[in-house]
């Protein structure tokens, strides 16, 4: 008899979940959600989850938001920033002649309102596009506490510095297989760092809403799909994707991603 061979590593759950009993990991008393945006800046200062509570930091859980459903609107007073726990949320504004500018997508674990941060009103509309969940912080509240947590303070920076740095990239003059690469890599390597699949996930954005965001036409984007998969680096079956030849696809994403 041959002998047995060890176990591989357990698969990943494939985003986005979909069971309502596990929408969103709430960790326990002592421990953090697998998609808290702020575990890793608290942990670093030796706290736990029971001592945030001790310092009365408001977390509000909220949802869950379903598909159409506004997180909050342009022009809304701005009070707090939120987690992303599960789903995905658009954020995006409408200029004067009613057009729609989509400005990003927010998987779990990302943050959407920082960019109010500046003012006293959000500049932005943000959107669920499935079934959402988050925590939401006051941001009166997280700022305190971020002046007696130098490593929150500067998480939130880090965080801040990140949106702006995601925002410019795609308004380079970079070509559109390129352009729908990096745009797949990125959302594949933002899955990966919160436990889901690299390789296997689930498109909750339309692909108009992608062309909006890349800045291109919507045929566009189903051409250069359609020819991802016949070239032999994708599978795609509706809004679900496999990324079938990862390195080939981060080798076409590079000219985007590398600066």
């Amino acid at each position: 008899m041959s002998p047995s061979r060890p176990p591989g590593p357990p698969a990943r759950t494939v985003f986005p979940r979909t069971s309502p009993s596990v929408l969103a990991d709430d960790g326990d008393a002592l421990t953090f959600c697998t998609t808290c945006a702020f575990s890793q800046a608290c942990l670093s200062e030796g706290m736990d989850k029971s001592a945030l509570m001790d310092l009365h930091v408001l977390v509000e859980h909220v949802g869950p938001l379903h598909a159409g459903e506004h997180v909050f609107r342009e022009g809304d007073p701005f009070t707090a920033i939120a987690a992303v726990r599960a789903g995905t949320v658009k954020t995006y504004q409408v200029d004067r002649n009613g057009h729609e500018q989509v400005l990003g997508f927010h998987l779990p674990g990302e943050v959407i309102g920082l960019n109010a941060i500046h003012g006293d009103r959000y500049p932005c509309n943000a959107i669920a596009l499935d079934t959402v969940m988050l925590c939401r912080f006051s941001f009166p509240r997280i700022a305190t506490l971020a002046q007696r947590l130098p490593n929150l303070q500067q998480h939130l920076f880090r965080l801040m510095s990140h949106d702006i740095g995601v925002a410019s990239l795609f308004a380079r003059d970079n070509s559109a297989d390129e352009r729908m690469a990096a745009f797949l890599i990125g959302l594949s390597r933002r899955l990966a760092a919160r436990g889901f699949s690299p390789r296997r996930f689930q498109l909750t954005m339309s692909r108009t809403d992608i062309a909006n965001y890349l800045r291109q036409a919507p045929e566009t984007v189903s051409r250069v799909l359609r020819r991802f998969e016949q070239d032999g680096l994708l599978h795609i079956k509706q809004r679900d994707v496999e990324i079938v030849d990862l390195p080939r696809l981060e080798a076409l994403a590079l000219a985007v991603l590398r600066s």
